[in-house]
């Protein structure tokens, strides 16, 4: 059985976690989901990233410890994914001791190969982003990430030589084009960080204590950077007595993470594992971020959008279906009240849930709720609707690959709206009046049902409450794989419920907009 290793990026506990930042552990779960039902043993890693100047100042406005507040974060964030019923196997913490041991041992064996040396760090700091940067890189001589603040430090610091790895770097993106997804991110990153020149990373610090002690010099602690950036291989077991799963799972497949933290995934953490002399991953995807009308989700402007809200309001298929196909590869996504409110009531009201109730009844009114058994029998039209079946699968199949998520559920819509049209174009209402046309009315009703069955599975990695709802309604066994797909004209036996239930109501859009609203102002 082929291995599949996914990571999200371990997130800094600083409160509740807004849409943006579910979005990419929603994207690991249906990735991983999908993975597992296509026969791969599958391991998902998510978590937090604890150490830092800026938990140490939060517990102290807290009045609490850092490990008091890093543990209720911890709590709050385990919360979220139980709520959003994440399948995450791993979540990490980097305050757990293999943890804090193993990054010692790497900061040493960086410092024992020549890797890192002592000097003098005088630079801009960004307290948010926990980033360094050089007064070229600084917008408006703030921070170039977050467009905060930045303040001038001095202090005694450890520095990892990333100029000696930059052309080997640079020959590892040019030979290996799925490295980084999408493409333009490796130019982003050849044209901004590494043609002008590499700059050496600072790695520690000596203003604050909370975080790993450098073994050798515990007045130093190790940068949060390169303390999170190795969860990836610590949480596996590398460097502890018992590394099977690093050994077994290593390369990691796919790491996702957010376009704010891309160039600490795809330069630095590749140039930590040359110098470990460790395989990279296969694929890091950046993604971009879900934005307001008034720019980035900030409280400030009091336009945050957290996702129990959406859930406990829309349920939880529709907050993720919005989440991943609201937000294409190529650009930011915008998040709007009004944009949520029209993907619900088009998409999975009108065209998927009017798609079943519709084609249930008509198997209670034309054959007492027994779905027919494939004929044969077929017109231009059915071997039509069939191989816009076959190009529903290869082409979700292809999206995804591709790392273009919002294009692999437009293409399952495509194929729900092509199955909406067949119902327009045969007519069975006009076939049923006819005894002569019954076989055409049998083979209209098995190929509807067909396709309902295959869009159930299609979208079972993402909506897997939808996908059981509407299994159960077709009279079907919610036990599915992937290569259940093959089985489009093998359906027997099945018999639908008496009275179709809609699987989402059509909602009131000037109520639900101002209801939406309403939660952003709190």
């Amino acid at each position: 059985m082929s291995k599949y290793y996914i990571t999200t990026p371990i997130y800094y506990p600083s409160g509740k976690f807004h849409i943006g930042t579910a979005y990419t552990t929603v994207l690991a779960d249906m990735l991983k989901r999908l993975r597992k039902m296509q026969g791969y043993d599958c391991l998902m890693l998510t978590g937090v990233d604890e150490h830092g100047q800026k938990i140490e100042d939060k517990a102290k406005d807290a009045n609490m410890s850092p490990q008091e507040y890093v543990d209720a974060q911890a709590e709050a964030a385990k919360k979220l994914w139980k709520t959003m019923k994440i399948d995450n196997d791993i979540f990490m913490r980097t305050t757990d001791n293999y943890h804090y041991k193993a990054v010692q041992e790497i900061f040493e064996r960086f410092l024992k190969q020549g890797d890192i040396y002592k000097g003098e760090y005088e630079g801009w700091y960004c307290k948010p982003c926990e980033s360094y940067f050089t007064e070229t890189q600084l917008v408006d001589g703030k921070c170039p990430d977050c467009g905060r603040e930045v303040t001038k430090m001095k202090e005694e610091a450890y520095f990892f030589n990333m100029k000696k790895y930059a052309d080997r770097l640079l020959e590892y993106y040019n030979t290996h084009p799925d490295f980084i997804k999408p493409d333009y991110r490796k130019t982003e990153m050849i044209n901004n960080f590494i043609k002008p020149g590499l700059e050496d990373l600072c790695v520690t610090r000596t203003s604050f204590d909370w975080g790993i002690k450098v073994k050798s010099d515990p007045k130093h602690v190790i940068y949060v950077w390169l303390d999170a950036l190795t969860n990836y291989i610590t949480a596996l077991g590398y460097l502890s007595d018992d590394d099977t799963m690093f050994k077994k799972f290593w390369p990691a497949d796919v790491h996702l993470v957010g376009k704010d933290i891309a160039r600490f995934h795809l330069i630095y953490w590749p140039i930590f594992l040359m110098a470990l002399d460790l395989p990279l991953p296969k694929t890091i995807f950046v993604h971009n971020w879900f934005v307001m009308k008034d720019g980035k989700m900030s409280k400030s402007k009091g336009n945050v959008i957290y996702p129990e809200q959406l859930i406990e309001r829309y349920g939880l298929d529709a907050t993720k279906y919005f989440l991943i196909r609201e937000l294409p590869t190529s650009q930011d996504g915008l998040f709007s009240p009004e944009g949520f409110i029209e993907r619900y009531n088009f998409d999975l009201c009108n065209d998927l849930s009017n798609l079943l109730n519709r084609t249930i009844s008509m198997v209670n009114k034309y054959f007492d709720g027994v779905v027919p058994e494939y004929n044969g029998i077929q017109n231009e039209v059915d071997e039509d609707l069939e191989k816009a079946s076959n190009d529903a699968i290869t082409n979700f199949e292809k999206e995804i690959n591709n790392f273009e998520f919002a294009n692999s559920l437009k293409e399952i819509w495509n194929y729900i709206s092509r199955t909406n049209k067949y119902i327009d174009e045969t007519s069975p209402w006009v076939l049923a009046k006819d005894e002569e046309s019954k076989e055409k009315l049998k083979s209209c009703i098995y190929h509807l049902i067909a396709n309902l069955r295959e869009i159930a599975i299609l979208i079972r990695p993402l909506m897997e409450e939808t996908s059981d709802n509407m299994l159960r309604q077709l009279g079907m066994s919610n036990n599915v794989t992937w290569d259940s797909l093959k089985e489009y004209k093998a359906i027997e036996n099945a018999k639908v419920i008496e009275k179709g239930e809609p699987i989402f109501m059509r909602l009131n859009v000037d109520e639900e907009v101002e209801y939406m609203k309403n939660l952003m102002k709190k």
